[in-house]
């Protein structure tokens, strides 16, 4: 099923600017009835515009006029969804953009849905399902890095390599499936190393895409770096260091932090979900352990661990922590009191939340902690998604049995054209070159209304 044979046969209007006072506002109009919709709000201006062309006009409601602004005109396939529509840019009051768009639904519009402007582009073939995924992450791109992954998504980098990939594996199997169908007709069934060479060049593309599943959730959701260690070590000042401001309440008395504390900061393009834990110690609080069974709750999940050490007192016993895979760095605070001796030799980064010295060597090795450079990213920032990632984690199973069974000559050639089917499905998913109903509602009901 292809998205061109899906129409839209409403016309749909949503203010697509964020809610709030500013300049200006955008409203939005896209269907079948865009023109004459946008027609009876404007006096006939959109029809006698020329189309993407910003022309000056007025909305009115009935007799009265709404707002003033510029209203652009987009034909067909000219426009962001393939379908005609047409845009309004006026003052940006929250209640004069409301009533303009009430203008634009009582002339015989509805209220669009979330994503749906995204979704009818998709669906009119003016972008493959990762380019309008890439809408939303670039949206929500909070760091330069996550901004030229998702870039490169919007570009259709990986739509492409997904696309090329299937389009490989759609010849190979189109000739092995005629050879098992056609036996008489003396086609070469290529079950030898040509065929194998075919399916593992896509299987190499597949792996190396999946390769990125870390890096993508590292874009989207932050890299979860726990700040954990003894009470009074300066936990909480080093979270207030590191984001600039007092997010949290420093004190000297034992035990103030009992919940877990969470914000984001921007790292060398990163973006480093800080979490400020409870201090790390036998209590009888019951407040207090339970916060510190949070702390441990939340080191089992962390990427990064910043264990904070007071270097001025002397180097206390190793305690018993949750088993992690987390990178590791550890952090000896107040240096500007002195290092006490025992501390000596310890590998460490040191520094004083007080003075502010040593944040600089911090930043540079939480950055080489993560190995997050821009040479690790290579020259296209693909980062797949949980949905890429179970469509090729099926597609990577698929292609391997394959390979398994053609190894095996006393295998029928036929079981490895049922894999092979499988793993072409699955590539066909990731830029939605099959049946992806349920799979619409899913993706666009995460997007803003308007976009």
């Amino acid at each position: 099923m292809s998205p061109s044979s899906h129409g839209s046969r409403t016309t749909i209007a949503a203010i697509a600017t964020p809610p709030g006072t500013g300049a200006v506002s955008l409203i939005r109009i896209s269907g079948p009835e865009a023109i004459a919709v946008a027609d009876r709000a404007t006096r006939g201006k959109a029809s006698t515009a020329t189309p993407r062309t910003a022309c000056y006009c007025r909305v009115y409601d009935g007799k009265e006029s709404i707002d003033d602004g510029l209203l652009t005109v987009f034909r067909g396939s000219h426009g962001f969804t393939g379908e005609d529509s047409v845009e309004f840019t006026g003052h940006g009051g929250m209640l004069v953009t409301r009533e303009v768009l009430a203008c634009f639904l009582n002339a015989g519009a509805i209220h669009a849905g979330p994503g749906e402007f995204t979704q009818r582009a998709f669906l009119n073939g003016k972008l493959d399902l990762t380019q309008a995924e890439g809408v939303m992450d670039l949206i929500s791109a909070q760091t330069r890095l996550s901004l030229r992954a998702a870039r490169s998504q919007l570009e259709g980098t990986l739509g492409r390599r997904t696309t090329e990939a299937r389009d490989s594996l759609l010849e190979t199997l189109a000739h092995l499936e005629a050879w098992i169908d056609f036996p008489e007709e003396d086609i070469d069934p290529q079950t030898g190393r040509v065929l194998r060479d075919r399916i593992t060049a896509v299987l190499d593309t597949v792996r190396s895409l999946l390769a990125t599943a870390d890096q993508g959730r590292v874009l989207r959701e932050g890299v979860r770096t726990v700040i954990f260690g003894e009470p009074n070590v300066g936990k909480s000042s080093l979270l207030n260091r590191l984001l600039g401001f007092e997010r949290a309440i420093v004190s000297d008395i034992a035990g103030t932090t009992r919940d877990t504390i969470e914000e984001t900061i921007n790292l060398h393009g990163l973006p480093i979900r800080l979490i400020d834990t409870a201090g790390v110690r036998e209590s009888d609080d019951r407040i207090e352990a339970e916060g510190i069974q949070r702390t441990v709750r939340q080191i089992e999940a962390a990427d990064l661990l910043l264990e904070v050490a007071d270097g001025s007192q002397p180097k206390p016993g190793r305690g018993i922590l949750p088993h992690t895979e987390a990178k590791h760095l550890l952090i000896l605070n107040k240096t500007d009191l002195g290092e006490h001796p025992s501390w000596q030799g310890t590998s460490a980064v040191r520094l004083s939340c007080s003075t502010g010295g040593g944040f600089d060597e911090l930043s540079e090795s939480i950055r080489s902690a993560l190995h997050f450079a821009d040479a690790d990213w290579g020259d296209h920032a693909i980062a797949i998604n949980a949905r890429h990632q179970s469509s090729l984690h099926t597609a990577r199973v698929a292609l391997e049995a394959a390979l398994t069974l053609l190894d095996d000559t006393s295998n029928d050639v036929e079981l490895a054209a049922i894999d092979l089917r499988e793993a072409l499905d699955a590539l066909g998913e990731i830029p939605g070159k099959v049946d992806t109903e349920d799979l619409l509602g899913v993706i666009f009901s995460t997007f803003c209304i308007g976009k």
